[in-house]
């Protein structure tokens, strides 16, 4: 810099820094600005870090570095820090970002649909046909517990119970999809080997209740929350295989990189599922248990399937992305 007063570095630069400022004090954040606003912002940081250096070195006056001091440090805080919890987010990821990222990878879910879905009714079936397959799949004690659990309809219990079942449900929710998901680090291997296994089991819990007589109870019961439920599994287990899959074809570059790069659909796709999960829990610990009349209950659950088809096919179309 040619500049050799302070008076003259101050009137030289000035303009540039109150530009930053005015930036600053806007109430929309960095990242609802246009391209262009927020490429000229970052270079407004990096000159605004350089007239610091230079200052310190000049000896200017403490005020004037202290301000820019200040300004730098409010700006950089702008362009790399987080972004902060908001509503809204959750909104546009589930209308928008979710279901675009589901769809841009509908391989791996149609792939995992397959997965859970193809076990889940074979099983059921054999069941039904074999009984003595589902002792090879589960202990004898656990699925008698089972067929016994639902030997009753439901009636409804005490909202302090739903209240801790739906907290069990959550758990129970969210560690079976983290499973799917997480395990498809392995190449993807680990997120079809829990879809499979996971189908597989609850495919033989349904055949052998069914087989006992208490079909109508259990069917009854799942309806409702299977729609949240087994979506947000199946969709948990694409995530992990999309995951998966980056670390098989790189396209050329590191599989680092390969990750990052399907890092946000991958993680647009395990939000939305998680939330799908949530919801389930909720429905499971309130509504599936209650004692509202069956045909009311089949209704609402065929309901809920039609309009999460609806969602994943529709929800995000149009606008920008």
């Amino acid at each position: 810099m040619k500049v050799h007063t302070q008076d003259e570095f101050v009137r030289a630069h000035e303009s540039r820094w109150r530009h930053l400022e005015t930036l600053l004090e806007r109430k929309r954040a960095l990242y609802q600005h246009s391209a262009v606003e927020i490429s000229r912002f970052a270079e407004d940081y990096r000159v605004v870090c350089g007239h610091l250096a230079y200052a310190r070195t000049a000896g200017f006056g403490g005020d004037l570095v202290a301000y820019l001091d200040s300004l730098a440090g409010r700006a950089h805080n702008a362009l790399y820090g987080a972004r902060p919890l908001r509503v809204g987010a959750l909104w546009h990821l589930m209308i928008r970002r979710f279901p675009r990222a589901l769809r841009r990878h509908w391989r791996a879910f149609g792939v995992a649909n397959l997965l859970f879905y193809g076990p889940f009714f074979a099983a059921l079936l054999l069941t039904l046909k074999y009984p003595g397959f589902a002792g090879e799949v589960l202990p004898k004690g656990l699925l008698e517990r089972m067929a016994d659990m639902y030997a009753d309809a439901h009636s409804g219990r005490e909202f302090g119970t739903d209240a801790a079942m739906a907290g069990h449900y959550v758990h129970n929710n969210i560690g079976i999809a983290f499973r799917c998901f997480a395990t498809g680090i392995l190449f993807g291997l680990g997120s079809m080997f829990f879809l499979l296994y996971n189908g597989i089991v609850i495919g033989t819990v349904i055949g052998y209740v069914i087989y006992r007589g208490n079909g109508e109870n259990i069917l009854t019961f799942v309806c409702g929350h299977g729609a949240f439920e087994l979506t947000g599994i199946v969709i948990s287990g694409a995530a992990g295989m999309v995951m998966g899959y980056a670390l098989v074809d790189t396209g050329g570059r590191s599989r680092l990189e390969s990750l990052r790069a399907c890092g946000p659909d991958v993680g647009a796709m395990i939000m939305g599922a998680g939330v799908m999960l949530l919801i389930a829990a909720f429905v499971e610990g309130f509504w599936s248990p209650s004692g509202i009349a069956a045909p009311v209950k089949w209704s609402v659950a065929a309901g809920l399937w039609l309009l999460i088809a609806i969602y994943l096919v529709v929800a995000g179309r149009g606008g920008t992305r």
